[in-house]
C-alpha cells in the first residue's frame, strides 16, 4: 500500500477544521494528521509529526498566516495550500502569500461556509494530492494559481470558439505575438520570466487560471517589477510591442485581428476544461487568427488545460514550447501538451525569457 498523504488543517474556525476534515476522510489516500486553531499551535504539533500537505487560513491569532508560511517556507519548506476569502483585503494577502511560496489558493465565501465546503470536497482533494507532489525545489527557486472549489462538467473550447481551419492566418502581416498559458505554480513562473524581459519587445497575452479580483492585484504587482507595462486586459486592448495582457479572472481572452493588428475580446461564457479563462480558449484563438506569427508557451499547471490549444498552433505554424519538467511546480499542463506532440521544444523556466527575447528581434 502506497503512503497516505498526511495533512493538517490550520484554521481559527472550528468548522472549517471540522468540514474539511471530513472531506478528506472520503479519500484512503489522504489523512489528516492533527489541525490546529493558529500556526503556534500547529509548530508544536509539526515537531512531533510534520504534514506533507499544510492547509492554511490567512487571518488568525497569536501569528498571522503569511507570517507563518514565510517562517515554514524560510525553515521547512512545505507545500501550502491557502483557504482563504475573496475580500478585498483577503485577495491581496492572499497574493502576498502566492508570492511567497503557497501552491494555490481555495477561495470560500463568509456565507453558507459549511454548504460550500462541503460541495467542493472533489476540488480540495485535487489541491491535495496536486501540493503533494509539487516540486517545491522549483517552488522555492521561483519565489501564485489559485483554485476555485466546485467541481463543474467539463465543457470543451467550442463552447467558446469553434473549430477552424480558415481565418486571418491567410492574410500576410508582420505583427507577432506570444501566448501563454499557465496555472499552478504559474505565479512564480510568470514573475520569473516577466521580469526578465526588456521594455521593447513582442505584445504577449497571458492566461494564468485566476479567480476574480486576483488578477487585477497580480497584474499590478507584476507591473511594479517589470520593465515592461503588465496589467489586466480590457475587451478592446490591442496587443503591442511592450505590453503584456494578462486575461482578468472570471472572462475568457480571445485574439483577434483587425487589418494588420491583433487585439483581444474579453468576454464572458462556460467554464471550459473547467476554468475561466481558460488556456485553450486563448490558444485556438491564436492559432486561428496568427498562426506562425505566434510562439505559444505553456508552463507549469494542473490539468490539461492548454495542450490541446498548443497543439492548434503547432498544426497552424506557430512555434510552440512547453515547460520542462525539472522547473515546474506541478508538470500538469506542461506533461499533456508533450503527450499530444505540441511543443517544438521543452526548455526548462530559465531559458523561456531568452526565446521571448529572441522571438522579438
Amino acid at each position: 500500500m502506497s503512503k497516505k498523504i498526511k495533512v493538517m488543517i490550520v484554521d481559527d474556525s472550528a468548522l472549517v477544521r471540522q468540514v474539511v476534515t471530513q472531506a478528506i476522510s472520503k479519500d484512503p489516500t489522504i489523512e489528516v494528521i492533527a489541525t490546529a486553531q493558529d500556526p503556534v499551535y500547529a509548530l508544536e504539533k509539526m515537531k512531533a509529526n510534520w504534514p506533507d500537505v499544510l492547509v492554511l487560513d490567512i487571518e488568525m491569532p497569536r501569528m498571522d498566516g503569511l507570517t507563518f508560511l514565510k517562517k515554514i517556507m524560510a525553515e521547512h519548506p512545505t507545500p501550502v495550500i491557502i483557504c482563504s476569502s475573496l475580500a478585498e483585503r483577503g485577495a491581496e494577502v492572499s497574493m502576498e502569500a502566492l508570492a511567497a511560496g503557497a501552491v494555490c489558493i481555495i477561495t470560500k465565501p463568509k456565507m453558507d461556509l459549511k454548504s460550500f465546503l462541503q460541495d467542493s470536497t472533489n476540488d480540495i482533494l485535487s489541491a491535495i494530492k496536486a501540493a503533494a507532489r509539487a516540486n517545491i525545489g522549483a517552488l522555492r527557486r521561483q519565489t501564485m494559481h489559485p483554485s476555485t472549489p466546485g467541481i463543474p462538467p467539463r465543457i470543451p473550447v467550442e463552447a467558446m470558439l469553434p473549430s477552424s481551419h480558415r481565418g486571418a492566418t491567410m492574410y500576410s502581416t508582420t505583427d507577432k505575438l506570444v501566448a501563454i498559458g499557465t496555472s499552478t505554480g504559474g505565479t512564480q513562473a510568470l514573475e520569473a520570466v516577466l521580469t526578465r524581459l526588456p521594455a521593447v519587445c513582442t505584445g504577449i497575452v497571458i492566461v494564468q487560471h485566476m479567480p476574480e479580483k486576483f488578477t487585477a492585484m497580480f497584474a499590478s504587482r507584476l507591473n511594479g517589477l517589470c520593465q515592461l507595462e503588465v496589467r489586466e486586459a480590457r475587451d478592446g486592448d490591442r496587443v503591442r510591442s511592450g505590453l503584456a495582457l494578462i486575461a482578468p479572472g472570471g472572462r475568457h481572452m480571445m485574439v483577434k485581428r483587425s487589418g494588420a493588428q491583433y487585439y483581444v475580446e474579453v468576454k464572458d461564457g462556460p467554464l471550459v476544461n473547467r476554468h475561466k479563462p481558460s488556456v485553450d480558449v486563448l490558444f485556438r484563438s491564436v492559432a486561428q487568427v496568427a498562426g506562425k506569427n505566434a510562439l505559444g508557451i505553456i508552463m507549469t499547471g494542473m490539468g490539461d488545460d492548454g495542450a490541446r490549444g498548443l497543439k492548434e498552433m503547432r498544426e497552424s505554424g506557430a512555434n510552440t514550447i512547453a515547460e520542462d519538467e525539472s522547473t515546474c511546480v506541478v508538470f500538469g499542463m506542461p506533461k499533456e501538451a508533450i503527450k499530444l506532440d505540441a511543443a517544438d521544444r521543452i526548455i526548462p523556466l530559465d531559458q523561456i525569457p531568452h526565446e521571448i527575447i529572441a522571438y522579438s528581434n
